[in-house]
């Protein structure tokens, strides 16, 4: 069976792995030095309330148990991160997608890096 990422740094460590897009999530993986295939799935409020987040993170854990057995990377944190959009998405398109998403991971393939935001700069009159 796979383990359940919990800890923060390990989902902070997974984001600088290698990142795969797809309309309605985003699959990062990254090797854990043989801690085994380990997932997490993570949706943040810009989604949408409570509701929609719980419905978004069980379609997840579906997608995941259904494609982890076949397409997972050894030793790897596997983590789903929702975008909008991803609860009304078909769920046998987004279970096509992960498969991609996986094939391209275990490929070494994955999207550029984004680029890093800019700081806002605040004046202390400002910030008062």
């Amino acid at each position: 069976m796979f383990k359940v990422l919990t800890k923060r740094s390990d989902f902070v460590a997974a984001n600088k792995g290698l990142r795969n897009a797809k309309p309605g999530f985003v699959l990062l993986t990254r090797p854990n030095g043989g801690e085994g295939v380990r997932y997490g799935i993570t949706v943040t409020k810009k989604i949408g309330n409570a509701v929609v987040r719980n419905r978004m993170k069980r379609r997840f854990r579906e997608l995941l148990r259904d494609a982890l057995p076949k397409g997972a990377l050894p030793n790897h944190d596997h983590v789903l991160i929702g975008r909008a959009g991803g609860v009304e998405r078909d769920f046998a398109t987004m279970a096509l997608e992960l498969g991609k998403a996986l094939e391209r991971a275990q490929s070494g393939k994955g999207d550029s890096p984004r680029p890093r935001r800019p700081r806002a700069h605040r004046s202390k009159r400002e910030a008062k």
